[in-house]
């Protein structure tokens, strides 16, 4: 049988002439990733996700890799004997907590990632926000109102913080050398303090300084669903609006979307949200015409 001939080699060529025209269009724009959820601590799961990394990048796509860490953080607390709690799924963080979250988070999942990129073919710099003064951060405050009294009390959450400003230029550096990102979600204050970020929140922070072409969150769902409990496909700010006051977007979606439309109204591109347990989701969402979880665009 001739290469023309077999039917799986056709698809192969098919394929890579259906990237074709998204290649053309997005050589030397940013992705941002954040990575985290499932992929974590699964060899299988991070070894694709790095070479879906390592192929962005031979394309000519600037990837720039945020990870989380939460349940690393808490294995580590535990190990310790360091009590911690939460509001709002946030860490109430003090200062021994910062620096065990500064640790696992700069050092073991960091550079484990910085690892796989490398298995894979590609040259990563594992960073946190604090290098080069990307990302300054603030104090993080939640409120919440007495049932009683009705009046609203300030939380202090410790050191977590929020990004305030974003610095790009040890980013835009790397990706001109030919390295990849791959970032801490830490970030340092004006006034010297260690703040612990929400991946999230950074990833959305990094992709609208950049003028991302894409945001992409990996989840462990695939994507928005709707009251039927099938996929969305597209959404923009006043859909996202409409379905979290019917109640159709709730619970942990919330944030997440929440940060899609941030980044897509400070500059980023468009935002998806998408399941990361699926193999090479990222790339079917990207350079397929069938695509893959629910992209945010600012409409």
């Amino acid at each position: 049988m001739t290469p023309e001939q077999d039917p799986h080699m056709l698809a192969k060529a098919e394929t890579l002439i259906e990237a074709l025209p998204y290649f053309q269009r997005y050589a030397g724009r940013s992705f941002v990733v954040k990575y985290g959820g499932h992929a974590m601590g699964d060899p299988d799961a991070a070894r694709d996700f790095a070479q879906d990394i390592v192929l962005l990048k031979a394309v000519g796509i600037n990837p720039v890799v945020v990870h989380g860490g939460g349940p690393q953080i808490g294995a580590m607390l535990k190990k310790l004997g360091v009590e911690s709690s939460f509001v709002d799924g946030l860490r109430v963080t003090d200062k021994a907590t910062a620096e065990i979250a500064e640790m696992v988070l700069s050092g073991a999942i960091n550079k484990e990632l910085v690892g796989w990129i490398a298995q894979a073919g590609g040259t990563a710099i594992g960073i946190s926000g604090k290098d080069g003064n990307m990302v300054t951060a603030t104090r993080l405050t939640r409120t919440v109102t007495d049932p009683d009294s009705r009046i609203e009390q300030v939380l202090d959450l410790g050191f977590v913080g929020q990004p305030e400003r974003v610095d790009t230029r040890l980013l835009d550096t790397a990706s001109r050398a030919g390295m990849i990102p791959v970032i801490a979600p830490i970030g340092a204050g004006a006034d010297g303090a260690t703040y612990n970020i929400n991946a999230d929140t950074m990833a959305g922070a990094i992709a609208a300084a950049l003028g991302a072409a894409r945001l992409f969150l990996l989840t462990d769902v695939p994507g928005v669903l709707d009251a039927q409990g099938q996929l969305i496909d597209d959404l923009t700010p006043a859909d996202i609006a409409r379905l979290r006051e019917a109640g159709t977007i709730k619970g942990g979606m919330i944030p997440k979307l929440e940060t899609c439309v941030q980044a897509v109204e400070a500059g980023c591109e468009a935002a998806v949200v998408l399941d990361g347990r699926v193999r090479h989701a990222m790339l079917l969402e990207f350079f397929t015409s069938r695509g893959a979880g629910t992209l945010v665009r600012k409409g």
